[in-house]
């Protein structure tokens, strides 16, 4: 890191990179400590060194746990407590708080948001929509926990590339704030609407054990970022869809190469016995 800070004189750093996939945390708790706790304190260390004017550290919804389903008032907000379900949200969670704690003793400038589940074009074929358009095309049975009934809080790829760079540009040093995309969906309604789109039948949707610690609900209240900033989701799910479903289709070369190397050992390994 020193290397780069030194040829490219950043004056922002956005940290973007983490192990993000839930399933993968389970196997291998470690890696994703490694990664996403002491990696961050890489960054923040070289932004210290080096006087960068803004750090800003792409979070998740997953920091605060999960709500009740039968409870459609409840919403996150910046104030919700931390309360960690996974080995992932946890390395996430403790990044923030050594964001938020160099900032409070070393005066370094940092904004931190936290996101609900983006999706659009180059979303890794591991996680739900990707996995289920690729499996979908391929008549292969679409793998869903449980009984599919667990609620996420969907939002545009670019809808939150928006908001982190409204944040970077106007957001108060020392604040988090939530991007919600107000997109509230059953796991099993997106596996549905994505068999409509492509024309299979639902018959293909095969139901597994559930994941250990599964969340019910994620939703997040932006009302923060909207007051202060002026932002808002612009996508309306059923386009944001129909878009990605589309690249998809047309840039089948790109996750036909992934899906075909050790992703294959990894995807056995998760859904093959359950």
């Amino acid at each position: 890191m020193d290397k780069l800070y030194e040829e490219e004189h950043p004056d922002i750093v956005v940290n973007f990179a983490a192990e993000s996939h839930v399933d993968r945390s389970i196997e291998d708790p470690e890696l994703f400590l490694r990664t996403n706790i002491l990696g961050t304190a890489t960054l923040l260390d070289a932004c210290r060194k080096y006087g960068i004017k803004r750090y800003h550290q792409v979070s998740t919804d997953e920091v605060y746990g999960d709500l009740p389903l039968d409870r459609p008032d409840l919403f996150f907000t910046e104030t919700t407590p931390l309360h960690t379900s996974s080995p992932y949200s946890s390395s996430k969670a403790s990044a923030d708080l050594l964001v938020l704690a160099y900032h409070r003793t070393y005066g370094l400038p940092v904004t931190i948001s936290r996101c609900s589940n983006n999706y659009g074009p180059y979303h890794f074929p591991e996680k739900l929509i990707p996995l289920m358009i690729a499996n979908a095309l391929a008549d292969k049975p679409l793998p869903v926990y449980g009984e599919g009934k667990n609620v996420r809080d969907w939002l545009y790829v670019e809808d939150h590339c928006k908001a982190i760079d409204l944040i970077i540009r106007k957001g108060t040093v020392g604040e988090v704030y939530n991007v919600g995309g107000h997109n509230e969906k059953q796991n099993i309604e997106i596996v549905r609407l994505i068999c409509k789109e492509l024309g299979k039948p639902e018959s293909l949707i095969t139901y597994v054990t559930d994941r250990k610690g599964h969340d019910l609900r994620y939703a997040i209240d932006p009302t923060k970022i909207h007051n202060e900033l002026g932002w808002l989701p612009e996508t309306k799910f059923d386009d944001g869809i129909r878009k990605t479903i589309k690249w998809y289709l047309e840039n089948r070369k790109w996750w036909e190469t992934i899906i075909s190397g050790e992703y294959q050992n990894y995807y056995e390994k998760m859904y093959g016995n359950r």
